[in-house]
């Protein structure tokens, strides 16, 4: 038998994050994954993960905090300096620079498997974490006051608190009925990893295109860059079935040659995009975190960031508790329902803004041609408009 005070099923980087700060607060954490554990990233790899962040100066001073961020940038890490985004279809374009923000960066592109590397190596020099991988469970009960799993092996986990940080479609969410918004964004995703004829110059770039985003994320290599196009699930396929040539004019025709000539890298990868908030995300002693919770369109990379923002505060709420009461109950309900009322009004609040600009940047309509023209102009150059953008980038 394992005996914890939180159980946190999915060691993505949500759930490791939140662990790393638990333990960091003298809280023991049990960490299951079905999965298999990650083999360690080598930074003097010639290929990039195909799936990447984009992590705010918020999500960075999370793990300052942790002590895990210098690990990340010693393994890979790219800061970005500017982001441009532009739309294809107007004469709209906006610009933001770390130097007029009296910074040194706005950000960090960095492998995911990088950032569940550093955090698992951290764990692993914690006694109060134990991190099961291999280790899928077969079934949850809880009581008023705990909450008992059961693993595929016969291994019985007791918890005072069970965090699901299990993915979009997470299996404890269904299980225990918290219903959800869902739409299809209608959109799919493809990513890869290309070089480009110029250098990136630290600059993070997006284009919007009638049928979605396209952007292009500076990796730790001067030419070389991580795309992530959102297109129409027939776009999609038809990119995918076309031959490397193919694809790279295809790509640069549509960047209008920012970069000068592709060549993509690796292999490319499509997913599906689809809008999930649940409209409960608090069970008694279970509640829901990250992509269990909500997922939205990548077209601002803030994805990630939301889920770390939902690991955050958590860990906020638990040490104002640990400091103004010594002794009662662990994560008692009305902590917990903090926890879901603040994070489930910024999840709203970030949806709504990401469908709004979705809707607003997609189609060939002429006076949506000409608002998208007129507004990125306008808040391009009326600096408290352009700061509010800026402060949402950087993740305040």
């Amino acid at each position: 038998m394992k005996q914890s005070q939180v159980c946190i099923v999915g060691a993505g980087c949500i759930g490791l994050t939140l662990a790393l700060g638990l333990v960091k607060q003298g809280i023991s954490v049990v960490v299951i994954d079905g999965a298999p554990r990650l083999s360690a990233p080598n930074s003097k790899a010639a290929e990039f993960s195909l799936r990447v962040s984009a992590l705010s100066l918020a999500s960075q001073a999370l793990f300052m905090q942790l002590g895990v961020w210098q690990a990340m940038l010693d393994l890979r890490a790219q800061p970005y300096t500017t982001m441009d985004v532009r739309d294809k279809d107007s004469f709209g374009k906006i610009e933001f620079v770390a130097q007029e923000q009296d910074l040194t960066h706005l950000g960090h592109i960095v492998e995911n498997d990088v950032i569940r590397h550093a955090l698992l190596a951290a764990l692993d020099e914690q006694p109060l974490a134990t991190v099961l991988f291999d280790s899928p469970y077969q079934q949850i009960h809880q009581s008023d006051s705990d909450v008992f799993l059961t693993l595929k092996d016969g291994t019985p986990i007791i918890a005072k608190l069970l965090v699901a940080c299990d993915g979009a479609n997470s299996a404890i969410r269904q299980q225990y009925k918290m219903p959800i918004t869902f739409w299809d964004y209608d959109h799919h995703a493809i990513v890869a990893t290309i070089k480009t004829q110029l250098p990136h110059h630290n600059v993070a770039r997006q284009v919007f295109l009638p049928d979605g985003p396209l952007a292009f994320l500076p990796l730790p290599e001067a030419n070389t860059h991580s795309i992530v196009w959102s297109t129409s699930p027939m776009r999609a396929q038809a990119l995918l079935a076309m031959d490397d040539s193919e694809f790279n004019k295809a790509l640069m025709a549509e960047f209008d040659g920012q970069c000068g000539l592709c060549e993509v890298v690796s292999a490319r990868q499509s997913f599906p995009l689809k809008m999930r908030y649940a409209r409960k995300w608090l069970d008694n002693r279970v509640i829901l975190m990250g992509d269990a919770a909500h997922t939205i369109h990548p077209l601002a990379g803030l994805g990630m960031n939301l889920g770390l923002k939902d690991a955050a505060y958590l860990l906020e709420l638990l040490a104002s508790a640990s400091t103004s009461s010594a002794q009662g109950e662990f994560a008692p309900h009305k902590l917990l329902r903090q926890y879901e009322r603040g994070r489930k009004a910024d999840a709203q609040t970030h949806i709504a803004m990401m469908q709004g600009l979705k809707e607003l940047f997609e189609g060939q309509h002429p006076l949506k041609k000409l608002i998208r023209g007129v507004g990125l102009n306008l808040v391009d150059n009326l600096s408290p408009l352009k700061q509010l953008f800026a402060d949402k980038a950087l993740g305040q």
